[in-house]
């Protein structure tokens, strides 16, 4: 499994789909998912550290969390089947629970937690920018650039490219 960070989020014209872009930490490779509104809007206002007046879902379930004296260990994207992606909240006392992975992603943003990807994942979704690719340096692109990158590759990058061969 390789451990992921949240570049950012977003809106694909003309159907107006957010995009959550991942980056592999110790690795080169992107990972795009197409992601809803709601969850979009709840990942962005985390990143930017905006505290809603009153709490958003995912606020919700870190603070059903807390309550119930649960921690959030990690979020693990475990599988992509014809472009969906499929993710998995693990707890302490080995505690797994299903989730979408904009969810998960979302509430591992709130409780601080890891955010790890399938290597089977990876090696069928993960993505080089284009620029990454013509170059052999081992730089890594941040900031300005990184976002600048992440907007040319969704120039060129659709949900279809996710589906499998017999698709």
């Amino acid at each position: 499994m390789g451990e992921m960070r949240v570049v950012g989020i977003r809106v694909e014209p003309p159907q107006n789909q957010p995009v959550l872009l991942l980056r592999e930490v110790d690795g080169a490779r992107y990972l795009p998912i197409w992601i809803g509104q709601s969850e979009a809007a709840s990942i962005a206002l985390q990143q930017r550290g905006v505290e809603p007046p009153r709490p958003l879902t995912h606020d919700l379930v870190v603070n059903l969390c807390e309550a119930f004296g649960r921690t959030l260990e990690m979020v693990r994207i475990v599988d992509m089947q014809e472009g969906t992606f499929y993710a998995e909240l693990v707890f302490d006392g080995d505690v797994v629970v299903e989730a979408r992975p904009s969810d998960a992603i979302a509430i591992a943003m709130r409780a601080d937690a890891q955010i790890v990807a399938a290597d089977d994942v990876l090696d069928d979704a993960g993505m080089l920018m284009p620029e990454e690719q013509a170059s052999n340096a081992d730089e890594e692109v941040v900031g300005d650039d990184e976002v600048e990158a992440f907007r040319e590759f969704l120039d060129q990058v659709s949900p279809e490219d996710f589906l499998g061969p017999e698709a």
